[in-house]
């Protein structure tokens, strides 16, 4: 170890707390579940306090396995897989798995405060120490063992205190971190219904007045009147799952239309022959993309830029503007809004699986502006967007920043430098000395029966 500040002494998780760890009572006797002593998979160390469980066992499964009561107060840790090094207290008295190992705190040795976040501390060592398997595990045998730092009592309270009032901070910064992505959505939208409305662009269209003759009217037009082709994708009839291959033609399912955005990460594909089949299908970069399918909100997007060939499948409409009547990029963003997404909601309302066919969204009408109208909307919506997904991805590395400081909190409170030592406290080599003494000097109580804890 380290260099250990003043006041501090080196010692064992075994030297801390008496440890054990549980078992699984078989599931062939009915009449050991259901009973009223929570039992704690390794997957429910998820908070400071355990204080419930998904499952509770019998007094008979802790007579008749290795399963073992432990009290409130007993810090549990896990040891196997992927949760390694998480931990929580037992905020009542409980039974565990065979995956979570439990230290009783030493009465006047080591709070349970300050063992939970003395663990906590320790999870990326544990990981390390838990490599080298086929599953990562670590042992009762390797926790005991493990070495750490340890101050007085005193000390031990002013770091438990410090460190809560620290990740309290912390807390608050998260909520306040979490809930920008939320409000960078719902400003999204406030500019969708401002373009919708026409709003976002009538500056625009005073300015424009002044130097030249615009039109200032927006015409309701139905949808397929201002496509060059509007068309469904094959159904099951003329693309089957024999027909997909490893590469050749893109296939555009449902899992690739998102609200904006084309999802590109999930790739099928057709062959060749397959294509000369379907070539009425093919899409062009720049077409929009609609999906039949009436979601929380409504997924449509355009189709990319690229050398790639592609075909929708069923569910996937295509619109293909004409150019001369309609901005693609405008029609997308007006399909996009909350406005429209309420109006085909209200059509398909009581539905089993909202959704909504080629003819109906031929026939949906939307209103329109000029295309010089149309193209500065566009332009402006972008450049708001872009704003927004500027301030999204400063979010992103401000929640990285805020992940990390827990464990730098941690980390210095364990180097000892996140509160003052003072020379008045009992130091830990003392401590540990007279309740090494007390503890030699007092006989073992005997094991009355299984519902006591087991060390």
């Amino acid at each position: 170890m380290s260099k250990l500040p003043i006041g501090w002494s080196a010692t064992t998780l075994g030297e801390l707390a008496d440890w054990g760890s549980g078992g699984t009572p078989s599931r062939s006797e009915p009449n050991y579940y259901g009973g009223s002593i929570p039992w704690i998979k390794s997957g429910e160390l998820n908070t400071r306090y355990v204080m419930d469980t998904e499952e509770h066992i019998t007094e008979a499964a802790l007579n008749g396995s290795s399963a073992k009561l432990f009290p409130a107060g007993s810090v549990a840790i896990a040891m196997y897989g992927a949760t390694i090094g998480k931990t929580a207290i037992l905020g009542v008295d409980a039974s565990t798995n065979q995956a979570c190992a439990v230290g009783i705190p030493i009465e006047g040795l080591i709070e349970k405060e300050f063992l939970y976040r003395l663990l906590q501390n320790e999870k990326k060592a544990f990981i390390e120490k838990g490599k080298g398997g086929a599953q990562p595990n670590i042992s009762q045998a390797v926790i005991r063992a493990h070495e750490v730092g340890m101050p007085g009592l005193a000390e031990q309270t002013r770091i438990v205190q410090k460190i809560d009032e620290l990740l309290a901070q912390v807390d608050t910064l998260r909520a306040r971190i979490d809930a920008v992505p939320a409000l960078l959505k719902r400003f999204r939208q406030t500019v969708l219904s401002a373009a919708y409305s026409g709003s976002l662009t009538e500056e625009w269209r005073v300015l424009e007045k002044r130097n030249r003759e615009i039109s200032e009217e927006w015409e309701k037009v139905a949808l397929g009147t201002i496509c060059n082709t509007a068309f469904d994708g094959p159904f099951g009839s003329k693309l089957k799952s024999d027909d997909y291959t490893d590469e050749g033609v893109r296939v555009v399912r449902l899992e690739n239309i998102g609200h904006l955005r084309f999802l590109g990460e999930k790739k099928t594909f057709i062959g060749e022959p397959k294509f000369f089949d379907l070539y009425r299908n093919k899409l062009e970069p720049g077409d929009v993309i609609f999906s039949s399918f009436v979601d929380e909100e409504i997924r449509v997007c355009q189709l990319p830029e690229g050398e790639e060939v592609f075909i929708n499948k069923a569910d996937c409409f295509c619109l293909r503007l004409n150019p001369e009547l309609a901005n693609a990029s405008f029609v997308m963003y007006m399909l996009a809004a909350r406005d429209t997404y309420l109006q085909i909601r209200e059509a398909v309302h009581g539905a089993t699986r909202p959704r909504i066919n080629l003819g109906f969204l031929k026939s949906f009408e939307m209103r329109i502006p000029s295309l010089d109208e149309q193209a500065e909307a566009v332009t402006r919506i972008r450049y708001l967007f872009a704003c927004a997904d500027q301030i999204n991805d400063k979010v992103r590395g401000a929640k990285v920043r805020i992940d990390s400081l827990t464990q730098s909190i941690l980390a210095k409170a364990f180097r000892g430098e996140l509160v003052p030592q003072d020379p008045n406290d009992e130091p830990a080599s003392e401590l540990l000395a007279r309740i090494k003494a007390q503890r030699a000097a007092t006989p073992k109580a005997k094991r009355v029966s299984k519902k006591s804890a087991v060390v």
